[in-house]
């Protein structure tokens, strides 16, 4: 039975398990996100759903990914990465000719090789850093073979598809070494892990949509900490900080948030 003692050892599993501690989410959104799989699974409980899971490293790989919502695709939301091409990326190299990028909650990796690819063809002789961080190790291992569907490329421009990416088996594509060199990718928990700090640039969308108000505020203070005075925080487009100026940013533009310089 569904009830709230059921709730509460499901979380505690999950926890133990995977570090993942739901009560920084949304709990409503999250009990039906879960139970639609309860009920498709034709279980009676959270908890014997998560126990017949885990019985499996497939079966609990894909339920992870289901509950991380992992989708992404290249230059996801074309308008913005365009932005950050013609404003944002410039503004920064008037400060330091060698960034520090962070591409936290990194998916499939669609976003970094994304990032890699901008900052190849603006500044093609500096090797830049590009942190790319998820909490699922199993969309980790997929992000760093590098190897898409024509969905997940559908936004790109044909001259950089046929630049960057070489077809492989099942009409996929596959990213170049040179991109792949670029990228650093790393475990990391956004809601418990200690961050780094002295980035100029931290991009975290769409990753933020189930998270209470509380850890929401404390997810972008802490991103604030780990931005370099001037540095930019670039949100999805969903994901407008109301109180942005409360947790100490300024607006840039429309989902693109500054330190202050001083």
């Amino acid at each position: 039975m569904m009830d709230e003692k059921d709730w509460a050892e499901f979380k505690r599993k999950l926890k133990s398990k995977t570090e993942i501690d739901l009560d920084l989410y949304k709990e409503p959104q999250m009990k039906r996100r879960i139970g639609n799989l309860v009920t498709r699974a034709s279980m009676n409980s959270y908890v014997e759903y998560f126990d017949n899971a885990a019985k499996n490293k497939d079966d609990f790989a894909a339920f992870i990914e289901y509950l991380t919502i992992n989708v992404s695709e290249f230059f996801r939301t074309p308008e913005k990465f365009g932005k950050l091409e013609t404003d944002v990326i410039p503004d920064l190299l008037k400060r330091s000719s060698k960034l520090n990028i962070w591409s936290a909650g990194c998916s499939i990796g669609a976003e970094p090789y994304s990032l890699a690819i901008i900052m190849k063809e603006m500044t093609p002789n500096v090797k830049h850093r590009i942190l790319a961080s998820d909490l699922d190790i199993e969309i980790l291992a997929k992000a760093k073979r590098g190897v898409y569907t024509k969905d997940e490329i559908k936004a790109m421009k044909p001259e950089r598809l046929n630049k960057y990416f070489k077809p492989v088996e099942g009409e996929k594509y596959a990213v170049n070494q040179e991109i792949k060199n670029c990228i650093e990718f790393k475990r990391h928990n956004l809601l418990k892990d200690p961050f780094e700090n002295g980035f100029d640039l931290i991009l975290c969308r769409n990753v933020v949509i189930y998270f209470t108000e509380e850890a929401k505020d404390q997810l972008y203070a802490n991103f604030f900490k780990a931005l370099k005075p001037g540095g930019i925080l670039f949100v999805g487009a969903t994901e407008a900080i109301l109180n942005f100026r409360k947790l100490g940013y300024t607006s840039f533009q429309p989902f693109f948030y500054q330190k202050p310089l001083t």
